[in-house]
């Protein structure tokens, strides 16, 4: 079988996966229009498809793009596939509000565009990986625990893509790990995304679990602003609890950019710095909650049944390094 050949087939099959996954789910969820508890698991698994699929295109592509020496283009090129892919496979969709676009010094990119850079953001479950394909710019990339880069596929993609990974079981490997990390984002002008929580929350009210301080010791010790990104809460399009996956639109809310170039990299100074972001994503975030209800994209309160002092697995795209939240 020569090249062209195998290339055609392969591009086949990758096609015909597409279209009887995104077939099967919209016959699906046409027939739980009446109850929709049943769309959950079509679209649970539509997600799942979108997100092996373009894992699959990310490792292709991110090869392809490290002979030519772009290898950190590979993250963004996947997330924007993934983008795409997700509205088609599930009908959700994601709004960026970046009111810093056409502000002096950030021009159409606005606050985004911010490099080098560390965005934080709030992670409410596994859809928040979709915030990732709404938000990265060239150039971004994500940090993730180390066990990550054996996953077949995945972690494939991970290493050509340069992911930072982390290890988050030993202190002194990851701060080694925030040090070279960010010596890189200085040194090729590169920004990383982090869930700043280290654990999925699952909250069904507009709440943030207390956020881990590897991101902010990562962009004190490299000198570059950290930018809180604020996804709505949306615990009435997904909620594993209720087993509802609706389609739908998710507003995300960027904030300004936090300079961090006086900041003492002590570790009392890092742990206000940490907790004071917490504070003004946490306003943003329950002032735009009742936006949320009333659109129904999330639980109004008498809906919710909340879960403090509940978190869910780590999803591996976050910062908890524990061994960082220990004095040195």
């Amino acid at each position: 079988m020569s090249w062209f050949s195998a290339l055609t087939y392969a591009v086949l099959g990758f096609l015909s996966v597409v279209f009887v996954t995104s077939h099967l789910t919209t016959l699906l969820v046409s027939f739980s229009l009446a109850a929709p508890q049943l769309s959950y698991y079509p679209r649970l698994l539509a997600s799942f498809t979108a997100l092996f699929l373009c894992a699959i295109y990310g490792t292709c592509a991110s090869g392809a793009l490290s002979l030519f020496g772009h290898g950190e283009l590979g993250q963004y090129t996947t997330a924007r596939a993934f983008k795409w892919t997700m509205l088609v496979f599930t009908g959700v969709w994601m709004v960026v509000e970046d009111p810093g676009v056409g502000k002096e010094g950030y021009g159409e990119r606005g606050w985004l565009g911010t490099r080098p850079a560390v965005f934080v953001g709030n992670h409410q479950s596994e859809l928040d990986v979709l915030v990732v394909g709404h938000v990265f710019m060239p150039g971004t990339v994500v940090t993730a625990k180390s066990s990550l880069k054996y996953v077949p596929v995945l972690g494939w993609f991970m290493l050509l893509s340069k992911t930072v990974f982390l290890d988050r079981k030993n202190a002194t490997q990851a701060s080694g790990a925030l040090g070279s990390a960010g010596q890189q984002m200085k040194k090729n002008r590169q920004s990383v995304f982090m869930f700043a929580e280290g654990t999925r929350s699952y909250f069904d009210h507009p709440d943030l679990l207390p956020f881990k301080s590897g991101a902010f010791r990562l962009a004190v010790q490299a000198g570059v602003p950290v930018v809180p990104v604020v996804v709505e809460p949306y615990s009435n399009l997904l909620n594993s609890k209720k087993k509802i996956f609706r389609a739908g639109t998710i507003k995300i809310r960027v904030l300004q950019p936090i300079e961090t170039v006086s900041m003492s990299s002590e570790f009392e100074a890092v742990r206000k710095f940490t907790d004071e972001t917490r504070e003004i994503m946490l306003r943003e975030l329950k002032g735009i909650a009742q936006a949320a209800e009333k659109r129904g994209v999330a639980l109004k309160p008498h809906e919710a049944k909340g879960m403090n002092g509940t978190t869910g697995k780590s999803s591996g795209l976050d910062v908890g390094v524990a061994g960082l939240e220990q004095r040195s």
